[in-house]
């Protein structure tokens, strides 16, 4: 798997609810950097995680779209005429 890496804006953007959650949860302040370190931390450990559910999640979805373009090829089947 590629290492999970996100764009400077979402990785601003993360950090900062790391910060946030850490205030407002735990009452403790946590810098950028540390907030930064804990979200590679994460991404590490248990990014793959997520990222297996969500393939997952997105092949049962795609599974489920199949099995309807299936059953609705099946219902424009038609039968042969008997007069011949």
């Amino acid at each position: 798997m590629k290492k999970i890496e996100f764009s400077r804006e979402d990785k601003a953007e993360i950090v900062s609810r790391i910060q946030r959650h850490f205030s407002d949860e735990l009452d403790q302040k946590i810098g950028v950097l540390p907030a930064e370190f804990l979200l590679d931390l994460f991404a590490t450990t248990i990014g793959a995680h997520y990222y297996n559910q969500g393939l997952r999640d997105a092949q049962a979805a795609f599974l489920k779209k199949m099995e309807d373009a299936s059953e609705a090829i099946y219902l424009l089947e038609r039968l042969p005429d008997d007069k011949g």
